[in-house]
């Protein structure tokens, strides 16, 4: 059975080396394996989250940004595909510490409206709403783009991450 074509939001995320040339090059492998963006936002410039092990550790700030593709492809493959572009620029996931300074990261955000609540993969993305480096991109790129599970839009998630913080 064929799959109706969705769109797809990606975070990209870079605070190691050049990270702006990182965060093109994944858009450039990443169109290789999803084809070309729809749209993408500007690129922001946000602290690093801490590793709670280490609250006293400094990272270098992350560069973070949303780009939006069309895809027929299934999540689990759609995130394989990321996984591979990762791997294709240094990321070794295996026994990586969460939070900690990387050359590139790509998350699986959202393929439309789909709930997906397995294993490796939870979507939406089930960080995003408490992330504001991740929801001001996406308001950017996708503004109503509509959580399937809270029924707020990305504009009106950035805007109760805004009012409580």
């Amino acid at each position: 059975m064929t799959r109706a074509t969705q769109t797809v939001a990606v975070g990209l995320g870079s605070n190691l080396g050049p990270r702006e040339a990182l965060i093109e090059e994944a858009l450039a492998r990443l169109a290789e394996h999803l084809g070309r963006p729809v749209r993408r936002s500007s690129v922001i410039e946000t602290p690093a989250l801490l590793h709670p092990d280490d609250p006293a550790e400094s990272h270098p700030p992350f560069l973070n940004a949303v780009a939006l593709f069309a895809s027929d492809l299934a999540p689990a493959r759609i995130l394989s595909r990321l996984q591979e572009v990762e791997r294709a620029m240094g990321r070794d996931r295996s026994g990586e510490l969460p939070w900690r300074p990387r050359r590139i990261d790509l998350d699986l955000l959202a393929v439309g409206g789909e709930i997906v609540d397995g294993p490796g993969l939870r979507l939406p993305h089930p960080r995003m709403p408490e992330r504001d480096f991740v929801l001001r991109p996406l308001a950017e790129v996708w503004p109503d783009w509509r959580h399937p599970l809270l029924g707020r839009t990305a504009v009106e998630l950035l805007a109760a991450l805004e009012r409580d913080t």
